[in-house]
């Protein structure tokens, strides 16, 4: 008889606005976007956004890993990570949950992390004990940490 042929999953792509090319609009990815060539608009993507060194991009981002090695002109929202590579410039504000910035690339911007949760080990007492933000910002402050917001 007949046999049913198996289907094969489909895997996601990556996506790439190439060198030279120029795109305008809103971008929704589930997948990686990676931008060489010149991007205007809004993005929101659920993996990672690489702007490469010839990439300029003019919009805000919003994604869950970005990294910068070319022009961005807009504000960046990286849920986990956003690194700056050394040839990487960003023109905008951050809110990354972990930063970071290589020697010689440029940030004129305002930074804010998002706090990560703290770790539970095994045994831990339920019970936490808690500073108020006064007394958190006078302890930093007195470890000579750099606190922002």
């Amino acid at each position: 008889m007949w046999k049913r042929q198996q289907r094969t999953s489909i895997k996601a792509t990556d996506s790439l606005i190439g060198h030279g090319g120029t795109l305008e609009g809103k971008v929704h990815c589930d997948t990686n976007l990676r931008i060489e060539g010149t991007f205007s608009g809004e993005i929101h993507c659920s993996g990672t956004v690489t702007v490469g060194e010839q990439g300029i991009v003019r919009s805000s981002i919003s994604a869950e890993e970005i990294v910068i090695a070319g022009k961005v002109f807009g504000n960046v929202n990286a849920e986990r990570r956003l690194i700056m590579t050394d040839t990487g410039q960003l023109y905008g504000n951050i809110l990354a949950g972990t930063l970071s910035i290589m020697e010689g690339s440029l940030l004129n911007g305002a930074v804010a992390m998002k706090e990560q949760p703290a770790p539970e080990t095994a045994g831990e007492p339920e019970n936490h004990i808690h500073m108020d933000k006064t007394a958190a910002k006078r302890s930093s402050k007195s470890q000579g940490t750099l606190e922002v917001g």
